[in-house]
C-alpha cells in the first residue's frame, strides 16, 4: 500500500482527487488531507508517507515550499497544478510526475501505478536525495533546468544538460547521447523533451533530432541542411525546421560572445 497525502486549499479539489484515489486505486492509502503547507508539515511528521499529491498555488506558502519536508522524509512528489507551461517545464524534469486540473482517472491511475514501482523497487536513498534535492533548487530558482532525471528500470540516472550531445527519436522511446559516449533510452516520446529543455540551447532540427548547440561544429547546405557536431556525427536539418534553426544560431553565437 502507498501511504498519500492530498495537499490543496481548495474543498472541491481536496474532495474530487479523495473520491478518484479511492475509487480508482486499490493500493492507495490516504493518511491525510491538508489545506496548507503547515499542515502537510505536521502531517508529514505524524507518517510515513510514500506519495504527495501537492497543488502550488496556495495562500502563505506555495507548495514550492513542502519541497524540504518532502526531501527530508524521502516521499514522491507529485504537483497537481493548473500552472503555466514555464513552470511545468521544471516540474516534469525533476518531480515524480505531475497532474493537470481537471484531473484525469487514466492519468491518475498511471501515476499511482509509477510511484508503487519506484516504492517496491526500494530506490537508492542517495538517488532520492539528489532528486528532490535538485528539484527544490530548480523551482527556488526560478525554474531554470540544470538536471534531468531520466528513468532507468531501477531508479534514476541524473544527467547535467551539458552532458547531452543530441537526443534521437525511436518510436515512442527517446535515446539520450551522452559526451561519455553512453547512450540512455527513456520510454517519453522527444516531444516532451522539447518542452522541457531551454530553447537557447536545445533546437529540434529534425522530427527525429534534437541537438545540443554547445556541441554545434558547423552547418551547411551542400547536401541539403545539415550539421557537422563535435563528435563528428553529421545530422539531416528537415526544410520545414530550417529558418527556426539557423535564428537559434545565430541567436546563440552572439549571446555566447556576449558573455
Amino acid at each position: 500500500m502507498l501511504n498519500v497525502i492530498i495537499v490543496d486549499d481548495e474543498e472541491f479539489a481536496r474532495s474530487s482527487l479523495y473520491f478518484l484515489l479511492q475509487e480508482n486505486c486499490e493500493n492507495v492509502h490516504i493518511c491525510g488531507i491538508a489545506k496548507s503547507v503547515d499542515e502537510a508539515t505536521e502531517l508529514l511528521s505524524n507518517f510515513d508517507v510514500d506519495l504527495i499529491f501537492l497543488d502550488i498555488a496556495m495562500p502563505g506558502k506555495n507548495g514550492f515550499e513542502l519541497i524540504p519536508e518532502a526531501k527530508n522524509n524521502h516521499a514522491q512528489v507529485v504537483f497537481t497544478t493548473a500552472f503555466d507551461q514555464y513552470a511545468l517545464k521544471a516540474i516534469k524534469a525533476n518531480a515524480l510526475d505531475y497532474l493537470l486540473k481537471p484531473i484525469d482517472i487514466d492519468e491518475l491511475k498511471e501515476t499511482v501505478d509509477k510511484a508503487s514501482k519506484v516504492v517496491r523497487n526500494s530506490e537508492q536513498e542517495t538517488d532520492k536525495k539528489e532528486r528532490l534535492k535538485n528539484l527544490s533548487s530548480t523551482l527556488n530558482d526560478g525554474a531554470e533546468i540544470r538536471k534531468l532525471s531520466l528513468p532507468n528500470g531501477q531508479g534514476y540516472t541524473l544527467i547535467g544538460l551539458n552532458e547531452i550531445i543530441r537526443i534521437e527519436a525511436d518510436s515512442n522511446y527517446s535515446v539520450f547521447h551522452l559526451d561519455s559516449r553512453d547512450k540512455i533510452t527513456v520510454s517519453r516520446v522527444l516531444k516532451d523533451y522539447e518542452e522541457i529543455l531551454p530553447e537557447d540551447q536545445f533546437v529540434r532540427i529534425h522530427k527525429s533530432s534534437i541537438v545540443n548547440l554547445n556541441y554545434l561544429k558547423e552547418y551547411n547546405s551542400r547536401n541539403g541542411l545539415e550539421v557537422l557536431l563535435k563528435n563528428g556525427e553529421k545530422i539531416a536539418v528537415s526544410r520545414r525546421r530550417a529558418s527556426i534553426f539557423v535564428e537559434k544560431v545565430k541567436s546563440y553565437t552572439r549571446f555566447s560572445s556576449d558573455k
